[in-house]
């Protein structure tokens, strides 16, 4: 295992993200100012939230990965930046799950703070089992926790779950479940990265009779590394 794909690594990541003395308490992203509650993944000490929001077109001039007008169902919201940015460029109706009630309470204040509380709904649950069985969305989303780590491990604070996935057990259920959640013509993303286990990712998408076909790459500077992102549409297996 290279030190880039260490879960030990990111566990220390979690954790010193947690107790860093410049964790702020608001943070200003894609020219808006955000709340940042305790507990909650801090985009301002990582690069991806900022390019994951660049890969599905919700800043920048890049291609929309979304539908503007149509719904949307962000995974592991976290602050809620990307499911609030969805409301306010057009989504008609958006949801925000996570597992962490600080998570969902830092969503709404910032859907409160940009005055979207009527089009965001956050949720507390894990993937999709807040849901009613019959919701449907145009887009599914999921920006996941791609570091693997053994499927023994067991979680020490909720916060360690945006960073590491024992045994990928999330994933599994993710590549099964979020294509039967998009309405017709709807599309199940997930954001990877090559931080995580590409061959397994792959072995587990043949094994729950799933497609993934890459829509979106990019490639960014974190600290002394490169990193590549990769949004994913799964599909069911033809």
């Amino acid at each position: 295992m290279t030190e880039l794909k260490s879960y030990v690594r990111s566990l220390e990541r979690s954790r010193s993200a947690l107790t860093r003395a410049d964790r702020p308490r608001t943070f200003a992203m894609a020219g808006r100012e955000w709340d940042l509650l305790e507990d909650v993944f801090a985009p301002p000490f990582s690069a991806t939230t900022r390019v994951a929001m660049e890969i599905l077109g919700l800043v920048g001039d890049g291609e929309p990965r979304y539908r503007r007008d149509g719904s949307f169902i962000e995974i592991g919201s976290g602050t809620g930046i990307i499911a609030v940015t969805a409301a306010l460029n057009g989504c008609e109706r958006v949801v925000a799950t996570d597992i962490s009630t600080a998570a969902v309470e830092n969503t709404r204040l910032n859907a409160e703070r940009h005055r979207v509380a009527d089009r965001v709904r956050a949720l507390h649950g894990d993937l999709f089992s807040a849901l009613d069985p019959d919701e449907r969305f145009d887009t599914v989303y999921w920006h996941s926790n791609f570091v693997l780590a053994p499927e023994s491990y067991r979680y020490e604070s909720v916060h360690e779950a945006a960073y590491v996935d024992p045994g990928y057990q999330a994933h599994r259920r993710y590549l099964v479940e979020a294509p039967l959640r998009t309405t017709a013509g709807g599309r199940a993303l997930l954001q990877f990265s090559d931080r995580g286990d590409l061959d397994r990712l792959h072995e587990l998408a043949a094994a729950c009779d799933r497609e993934l076909t890459v829509r979106c790459r990019r490639s960014f500077a974190e600290g002394p590394d490169t990193i590549e992102h990769i949004l994913y549409e799964i599909t069911p297996a033809s």
